[in-house]
């Protein structure tokens, strides 16, 4: 429970929480936001991390000048695009054998089935729209792997999707974090952006719930 309370703490206040890291680390905390951000796209067993909000945080410290937009940009795509093609290349390999596992606790079934359904609907471009939807971004790659999606197809989207992500997000912070309004609201900020990612998937089940119905 105290883990739970402290993690809760952290994405809502990240800005606190990473304008500490940024004083106590200094240039070295562009290596643990590319680590986040590679390992909430890369790894399967880690969608709880925060993405669209801590993207958002950079962006307004970038604006206030305690972070380099030109450093951390660039350096977020080429961690956003190194985590789907490792999620890729894991799912293509060993996705299989990985779900087939008896030992296997840390992949939930229940996500890997809403990003096929989310896959079925979409086709190729869900490598785009995943980026901005937390928990599918994290499968999406994995359940393309699996599906042996053509690779320079994939590749051509996640290119896309990952400068469309990562650029919107920290460029929006960039220009709007640090308006007074929101600077002083930022918290409420980081609840607005996200319940707005989470508004697809609320959608989603309140379809199911109706169709079961």
């Amino acid at each position: 429970m105290e883990l739970l309370t402290g993690f809760i703490d952290i994405v809502l206040h990240l800005d606190a929480h990473l304008l500490a890291l940024v004083q106590e680390y200094g240039v070295w905390v562009y290596a643990i936001l590319f680590a986040i951000i590679f390992s909430e796209t890369g790894l399967v067993f880690a969608p709880f991390l925060p993405g669209d909000s801590l993207l958002f945080v950079i962006g307004a410290l970038c604006g206030m000048g305690s972070l380099e937009l030109q450093v951390a940009m660039p350096l977020l795509i080429l961690a956003a695009f190194m985590g789907d093609n490792t999620n890729y290349w894991v799912g293509r390999l060993l996705g299989l054998r990985l779900l087939n596992h008896p030992n296997q606790r840390l992949i939930k079934h229940e996500h890997l089935e809403k990003t096929h359904a989310f896959y079925e609907k979409h086709g190729g471009k869900t490598i785009i729209f995943a980026r901005f939807l937390p928990i599918i971004r994290t499968f999406a790659p994995f359940v393309a792997g699996i599906g042996t999606m053509n690779y320079r197809l994939y590749l051509m989207f996640s290119i896309a999707g990952g400068v469309a992500w990562i650029g919107s997000l920290i460029l929006a912070g960039y220009f709007f974090g640090n308006i007074p309004i929101i600077k002083d609201n930022l918290t409420l900020m980081i609840l607005v952006i996200i319940f707005i990612s989470l508004v697809p998937a609320i959608s989603e089940f309140i379809r199911h719930r109706r169709q079961r119905a």
